[in-house]
């Protein structure tokens, strides 16, 4: 008969050879491995500019004069949807609705590890609220499973912190592509109250400045007639009929991503033909929190229009698409949809406003490429670039994901 005290093992799918064929992993409560403590400051101890991170359930990092602690310490918001733990080592302060483990039994970098891991089991032992909430007690008899040998451990959180320092390393070169192709785009186009851009390829120097001109001179401005609307009766299955684009669908970095989008009917589609969308339209978004923000259709999953949140651009001829996509996430046209935008909880610009945004573009030229296409392709290239390096994290991400599933023993 089993004894009620006996401890559980494992092994996991994955040891390092000079660990196979070792004692297997134990089971253990997390408070046995370490100590868990409550913060004790709230939000007015929030300081813009703080010596010491404040943590708290949120992943945006924010700042306290003061400190609580000054340790190797794990934090994991007390209260949330996910409950994805920081690791720290030094001075902090902590919210009196998160938790940090600190003194630890084990490896302190291991146990982060295996709490990221587990994280998700988090979540479903949660009491569950308005908002999900970590209770003491469900932290303190959380159990996880630990190899006894402490160079194994080791060696594992040696294996992930190098992944994570990848990674990182990565996204920093994502965000100074961006930083660097913002200050090109700031160089390539005319600053405020000049016509010609303080950087031009040698061809194009000492030619004539750019044209002034209406946005709706350049492109035509299409959106979703108010009575071909659709309801939820319109939305149908992936398959059933064609996508209907909405603002999350465009990201930050101005690309279209269609892996959460919404269907609606073939015959709402065919409804509208001035707004089903071709490779070379630009759409921007109107209506809501995200206004201004625009992508450059490149390619379709399948059959695409917009919903009413998107107005759909054109390029008229002698329009370079990829020119004009960059135009308008310029601050030369941000700048007059922030000042155009009207409503108060949800902001909106009308179709005309748009159509009336100033902007500057080079004349025409005998010169092949034009200056439109030699900006572009510049800009387009750096897009591949930051594009690029971006998918390398997703993959090192999911490279990590695979591995500690393999690393660490399934509870």
């Amino acid at each position: 008969m089993k004894k009620e005290d006996e401890i559980k093992t494992v092994v996991p799918a994955l040891r390092f050879p000079e660990f196979r064929g070792m004692n297997e992993w134990e089971e253990n409560k997390l408070n046995s491995l370490c100590d868990i403590i409550n913060g004790k400051c709230n939000a007015q101890d929030h300081v813009e500019g703080g010596k010491y991170p404040l943590f708290d359930r949120s992943a945006t990092m924010k700042y306290s004069n003061d400190y609580l602690y000054d340790c190797e310490a794990i934090i994991i918001p007390g209260e949330g949807v996910k409950f994805v733990p920081k690791y720290y080592i030094g001075k902090f302060n902590l919210h009196q609705r998160a938790y940090a483990l600190k003194d630890f039994s084990c490896n302190g970098r291991f146990l982060f590890y295996s709490m990221e891991y587990y994280s998700g089991l988090l979540a479903i032992k949660a009491v569950k609220s308005t908002v999900l909430s970590l209770r003491l007690p469900i932290l303190q008899y959380f159990l996880l499973y630990i190899p006894n040998n402490n160079t194994e451990q080791q060696k594992i959180a040696d294996c992930l912190s190098s992944l994570d320092d990848l990674i990182e390393a990565t996204a920093q070169k994502v965000e100074v592509l961006k930083e660097h192709k913002k200050g090109l785009m700031q160089r390539l186009f005319p600053a405020k109250g000049k016509n010609v851009p303080d950087l031009r390829f040698p061809e194009f120097r000492g030619t004539s400045a750019w044209e002034e001109k209406r946005l709706g001179d350049v492109v035509e401005i299409k959106g979703r007639i108010g009575f071909r609307g659709y309801t939820t009766k319109d939305v149908v299955e992936q398959g059933d009929g064609a996508i209907s684009l909405s603002p999350t669908n465009i990201t930050d970095n101005g690309n279209l991503n269609f892996e959460k989008s919404t269907y609606i009917s073939w015959e709402k589609y065919e409804e509208s033909p001035e707004i089903q969308l071709k490779k070379g339209y630009i759409v921007l978004v109107k209506t809501g929190s995200s206004y201004g923000k625009s992508a450059l259709v490149k390619e379709l999953p399948t059959k695409t229009t917009v919903n009413p949140q998107i107005v759909v651009l054109k390029p008229k001829d002698g329009i370079n698409e990829h020119f004009i996509s960059a135009l308008i996430s310029h601050s030369m046209v941000q700048r007059q949809i922030k000042c155009a935008v009207v409503g108060g909880a949800i902001p909106t610009l009308s179709q005309e406003s748009i159509s009336k945004f100033d902007i500057l573009y080079p004349k025409k030229t005998s010169h092949k490429p034009s200056e439109q296409e030699k900006i572009a392709d510049c800009l387009s290239s750096l897009d591949e670039l930051i594009e690029a390096t971006s998918r390398k994290v997703e993959i090192f991400k999911e490279h990590k994901k695979g591995l500690m599933q393999q690393l660490f023993p399934r509870i």
